[in-house]
């Protein structure tokens, strides 16, 4: 590698789109960085700093070499016995290859023999000249550019006007320095210099020259009042909304989808506050913080307890003297959107949600799984189902239990029947994403009674990862009824999500499932639920195949899940490996089996479980006898087997009963000495065909009582 010096390729365009953004900062620099170590020419050691803004690409690349060091390339050819005759003369299939790859006759003499396998082959060694960064730099130009994820191309003429483009936003300028020096490459019909541009108001000059790759960020911030970093971008616009948050007592909305986007619209960030009326403080908080967030990019602010404010922040691109006209502006500009939502507060309170029921008949759900409406009384029927496995699951109950259950199922059929209405809404039409908390808000307004507005709220939760799982009972049944009704007929009819393809958010609402049942340890089991699932839709799935598939599916979500929180790949599958359906077991499971894995003993039993599993699965099953006879027990060591186990297992299966899985496989620990005294000095596949079956009753045995809490084979290296 010859004259290392840093490097500098800007690609400067009109202003790309806000939340494609930091994906194609990173993208560029990553590609680019990636092309030069491929061709050997960034240093082992090299860094690679990415900038993005409105108006640019750029990477930063430091110990960039003039020219890559000459490598060494050794080439196979063909085995000996097909490259010369037996006169050791180059056969015609020799010197054809030879042709091919720019050499010929003249080469034979310097070619290489090496054992190839059983054989020999002829090797042809060469020098392969380093590229130049010239070269390099092109190609990796051309190959980070084809690689961009660009949501969508543009097609434009260049200045000649016939020759077309295809780019994200047009190109205007291309930088690229090695240290002082402009290399001279081609992209997007623009040739490389050393000029840029900065903001588009208030640089100081139209054109900034580079002095070279280092002075980059230095001259765009100092000339061109732009911070070209990301990184550093986002970071001055927190420390300006903090501190102009902390002026007032207050603290900006976190929303770090908000943030990117704001860095990715502004060079110069310049944070102002400005208020509204405080009347449309009447409109529920989630309507204005939507309405501000998404249509105008501004950041509410809310008080210690959360409530909003009339205030909210201003992400500035340019820094005025005198901001009263930018603040004044924006303060116009958002008013008649805060007075539409209170326009469509108002107009939707004047009808019940009951009354919006009937219109859910003509709202489209699927093609094949016909309306919103005939979704709902789904919902309705799986959910008094839940209420009912819920109630079998607590027998025998009290006359109080059997009372709140008839409420609970009361409720769960109430809100079914409402939780859909407000898509009917002003305010939901307009903010879809407001479904279920305006039917809350819609539901508390009507009078509605306890545990059913807030059911309706939280219906759709978790709505993502991290969020809260719905409040109460009510709404935890709903939320349950509601999600399995969309993965089982989906399922049903066919629409899997498919590798990154999942447009109807099935993965989300299977660990939304799976959270619920988990985290509130509910004793239902999940193929029931499934099954109960599928019964509301009688004739429309009664053909599909849907519980197996679906199964699989959840286990794959809930394993990814569990490896996520920490748990290890071993630790998941031991305990998935039983196929429990009851997931508010999974994390007691879980912790005993990481508990039984600190054990001495757990390595040699869980290698004596893995051993004894395949001696079964060996055995035809009809071998196996359902109970051990005492009488065939002739070895010492299989009879001090059967003892301890006579022992152990009652301990094990007691410590099950009440909950206490780390108490019932520790118990397992005081067989590991039987059990390696058993496979040393005792023959299970003994030609006495008596003594055979009766060792493998022994083993079935203790293979049952050892996997009860999880398969612990799976344990084993």
């Amino acid at each position: 590698m010859t004259d290392p010096k840093n490097l500098l390729v800007e690609l400067f365009v009109e202003e790309l789109p806000p939340k494609a953004l930091k994906k194609l900062g990173e993208a560029f620099a990553q590609g680019l960085f990636a092309a030069l170590k491929a061709q050997q020419l960034a240093a082992d050691g090299a860094r690679v700093t990415a900038y993005a803004s409105p108006r640019r690409l750029a990477v930063h690349v430091t110990d960039v070499a003039a020219r890559a060091a000459d490598r060494p390339l050794s080439q196979k050819l063909m085995p000996v016995a097909v490259a010369l005759d037996a006169q050791g003369q180059p056969t015609p299939a020799l010197l054809k290859k030879l042709a091919a790859l720019g050499a010929d006759a003249s080469a034979v003499p310097h070619l290489q023999r090496r054992p190839d396998g059983k054989a020999e082959a002829l090797f042809l060694d060469t020098t392969v000249p380093g590229a130049t960064l010239a070269e390099g730099l092109q190609a990796a130009l051309d190959e980070a550019l084809a690689r961009l994820p660009i949501p969508k191309l543009m097609q434009y003429q260049l200045a000649d006007g016939w020759t077309s483009v295809h780019f994200v936003r047009p190109a205007h300028r291309l930088v690229a320095l090695h240290g002082a020096d402009v290399v001279r490459v081609q992209a997007l019909g623009l040739t490389a210099d050393r000029v840029t541009q900065g903001h588009r108001f208030e640089a100081k000059a139209e054109t900034i020259p580079l002095r070279d790759a280092d002075t980059y960020a230095e001259q765009l911030r100092e000339e061109g009042a732009v911070i070209a970093s990301f990184d550093k971008r986002r970071a001055e616009i927190r420390r300006q909304l903090d501190a102009a948050a902390a002026k007032e007592g207050l603290k900006p909305i976190d929303d770090d989808a908000l943030l990117d986007e704001v860095t990715a619209l502004v060079e110069r960030p310049n944070v102002l506050l400005a208020r509204f009326d405080k009347a449309f403080l009447e409109v529920p908080q989630e309507c204005l913080i939507l309405t501000m967030k998404a249509n105008q990019k501004y950041f509410p602010l809310v008080d210690s307890a959360g409530k909003l404010t009339e205030r909210f922040l201003i992400v500035s691109n340019i820094r005025p003297d005198d901001p009263s006209a930018v603040v004044g502006g924006n303060e116009r500009v958002v008013r008649p959107r805060l007075a539409d939502a209170k326009f469509f507060f108002d107009q939707d309170r004047r009808k019940t949600l009951a009354s919006r029921v009937p219109g859910l008949d003509r709202v489209v759900y699927h093609g094949k799984l016909g309306s919103q409406g005939e979704r709902a009384r789904r919902v309705q029927a799986i959910g008094h189902a839940i209420v009912n496995q819920l109630r079998l699951a607590t027998v025998p109950y009290t006359v109080d239990a059997k009372d709140e259950f008839e409420v609970l199922d009361s409720k769960v059929r109430e809100a079914a029947l409402l939780a859909k209405a407000d898509l009917l809404t002003d305010m939901v039409g307009e903010f879809p994403e407001l479904q279920g908390v305006m039917g809350g808000y819609y539901a508390r307004h009507e009078g509605l009674r306890d545990g059913v507005a807030i059911a309706i709220e939280d219906h759709y939760k978790p709505r993502f990862a991290g969020d809260a799982l719905p409040r109460n009972h009510t709404g935890t049944v709903l939320a349950l009824a509601d999600k399995l009704e969309t993965l089982v007929g989906l399922f049903g009819i066919g629409q899997l999500p498919s590798g990154d393809k999942d447009p109807y958010a099935l993965r989300r609402h299977a660990l939304g499932v799976i959270r619920i049942l988990v985290e509130k340890n509910l004793p239902l089991a999940l193929d029931e639920l499934i099954t109960g699932a599928q019964a509301a839709f009688g004739d429309t799935l009664a053909e599909a195949s849907v519980s197996g598939p679906l199964l699989a599916f959840f286990d794959d979500r809930l394993a990814n899940l569990l490896r996520e929180q920490g748990y290890s790949a071993q630790e998941v599958d031991a305990v998935l490996a039983l196929k429990g359906r009851r997931l508010g077991e999974v994390p007691k499971r879980l912790a005993a089996v990481r508990a039984f894995a600190a054990l001495p003993e757990a390595a040699a039993l869980a290698a004596a479980n893995k051993r004894v599993g395949n001696i079964l699965r060996k055995s035809d099953t009809a071998d196996v006898p359902p109970t051990v006879e005492p009488q065939r027990l002739v070895e010492p060591a299989e009879q001090a087997l059967a003892a301890a186990l006579a022992e152990v297992r009652p301990r094990a299966d007691r410590a099950i009963e009440g909950g206490d899985y780390a108490g019932s496989l520790q118990a397992l620990a005081a067989l590991k000495g039987p059990v390696d005294a058993f496979f040393d000095g005792v023959m299970v596949n003994a030609e006495d065909v008596d003594l055979r079956a009766n060792r493998l009753a022994l083993l079935a045995q203790l293979h049952a009582a050892m996997n009860r809490v999880a398969d612990l084979s799976r344990l084993a290296a």
